[in-house]
């Protein structure tokens, strides 16, 4: 594979580009990413009298007496539904619900592949969040957790805060928890890349939205000092002297402006760089959001996260040029992939397999220094500093991890060991990428080599 650093400016964005081309082929010959298949033997028709009218009845009555019991005798217990409203997707914006669906129909695709986990994407057609709220306590006795997606800011922050009151199931906003927990794994390593220690590292975070909230807490829980940390939005750098903020107007962002900055930074983004070890920027999409002379100003051996999608805040390539030691994208066809994806399949694998009734910030630590330990053990260099994708066993570890924490903070309904709990994973995680192969290879899932002959 020809690396990046080997091509021109041409070749580097018509590849950074490709995937996007690609996309508008492969999605209309598939018409859609995901199916319902039946997963129950079908013996001969008369199995029909099981599976529904007159048996059906049986496991109906024994939910009724019990409704635990749903968990075994129903989908529930590995069935998530992915809920959006399409008003921030990808970079993109609001888009509406019809134009989020592709994104939801990949996120079910992923939770399936990569976790083993049953999804259901779900875009509602309303912007109002006290009719997103009702709408998800009313199918929760479908699934056995929610996640949230591409939902506005700041409105995420009380959808998801009144579900994860409300709700007997784990209710969580992936582009908060799952992003941040990625995230952390990334700086974890980073950090050791560069040898520096996180408790005396200058971090900036670029971004204040769902994301970047959410990763400043993270990162403070995991051991990065609020005094060493700058958060800087569209307005510049969050301190109490800005007025557009304050307990009852964004007071995420209020409660980050309290706790950070102890150099007392002023200014824009410009500012915010200057002396950073690490910047991680989830922001608007670039490229040129960053710009490239701003990275001169960073510490020695800078780190950079650039994490907007489709496109990152600034080209791999151009901070390489300005002196940067290890950068991260939220693309799978760039080195370093800290998105997402490497997050919520194992998470919910871990979470579904203990009945878990929450996802705790604990739980996300656990799964991101998991993630950390998994791609040390491997060999960190500034091109792997966390686990891909396609290392099946990490998603068996983080959701081990995951399912260990649950049980020790007593949210989780079941409790198993941890071989169950790997044995558990293993099978799942390994059954469906095997369905897929096997549906591939008996051509129950399309050639798709035709569009690109």
């Amino acid at each position: 594979m020809v690396r990046y650093e080997d091509m021109t400016e041409e070749e580097r964005l018509a590849k950074a580009a490709q995937p996007g081309k690609d996309a508008l082929k492969m999605h209309p010959f598939y018409g859609g990413k995901v199916e319902v298949v039946p997963k129950a033997c079908v013996r001969s028709f008369d199995d029909f009298a099981i599976w529904y009218s007159p048996g059906v009845a049986e496991p109906c009555k024994a939910i009724a007496k019990d409704p635990e019991k749903v968990y075994e005798h129903t989908w529930k217990w590995n069935t998530v539904a992915v809920v959006s409203d399409g008003t921030r997707v990808l970079g993109l914006g609001d888009i509406g619900p019809e134009a989020a669906m592709p994104v939801m129909e990949g996120k079910a695709m992923l939770f399936k592949y990569l976790g083993g986990v049953d999804c259901v994407p779900i875009c509602l057609d309303t912007k109002d969040p006290e009719k997103i709220i009702e709408t998800v306590r009313l199918i929760a006795p479908s699934f056995g957790g929610i996640n949230l997606e591409d939902i506005s800011n700041p409105k995420c922050f009380d959808i998801l805060d009144e579900l994860r009151r409300d709700c007997k199931i784990p209710v969580w906003h992936d582009d908060q928890q799952g992003t941040a927990t990625v995230e952390v794994a990334g700086a974890i390593n980073a950090m050791k890349i560069v040898g520096k220690k996180l408790e005396e590292a200058q971090i900036t975070v670029i971004g204040a939205g769902a994301a970047s909230i959410a990763i400043s807490r993270l990162l403070l829980a995991t051991g990065f000092k609020p005094q060493n940390m700058c958060v800087c939005d569209s307005k510049g750098i969050l301190n109490l002297e800005r007025t557009d903020f304050d307990e009852n107007n964004f007071k995420q962002k209020f409660d980050i402006a309290k706790k950070t900055n102890g150099a007392g930074k002023k200014g824009g983004m410009k500012e915010a760089m200057k002396g950073a070890d690490i910047v991680i920027a989830a922001s608007k999409a670039g490229p040129g959001t960053i710009p490239p002379e701003y990275v001169d100003l960073m510490a020695d051996d800078p780190v950079i996260f650039a994490t907007a999608n489709p496109v990152p805040e600034i080209w791999p390539w151009e901070a390489k040029a300005h002196g940067v030691k290890v950068f991260a994208t939220g693309r799978s066809d760039f080195p370093n992939q800290v998105n997402n994806s490497m997050g919520f399949p194992a998470i919910f694998r871990g979470v579904l397999d203990v009945r878990a009734k929450t996802i705790t910030d604990e739980m996300c630590i656990a799964a991101a220094r998991e993630l950390a330990r998994c791609a040390e053990e491997k060999g960190l260099t500034p091109e792997y500093i966390v686990p891909t994708m396609s290392e099946t066993d990490v998603f068996i570890s983080e959701a081990v991890a995951v399912a260990s924490k649950a049980m020790e903070q007593g949210v989780a309904r079941l409790k198993l060991s941890k071989q169950e709990l790997h044995d558990r994973a293993e099978f799942m995680i390994k059954r469906s990428r095997g369905l897929t192969a096997k549906m591939m290879d008996d051509g129950y899932i399309k050639d798709c080599s035709e569009l690109f002959q």
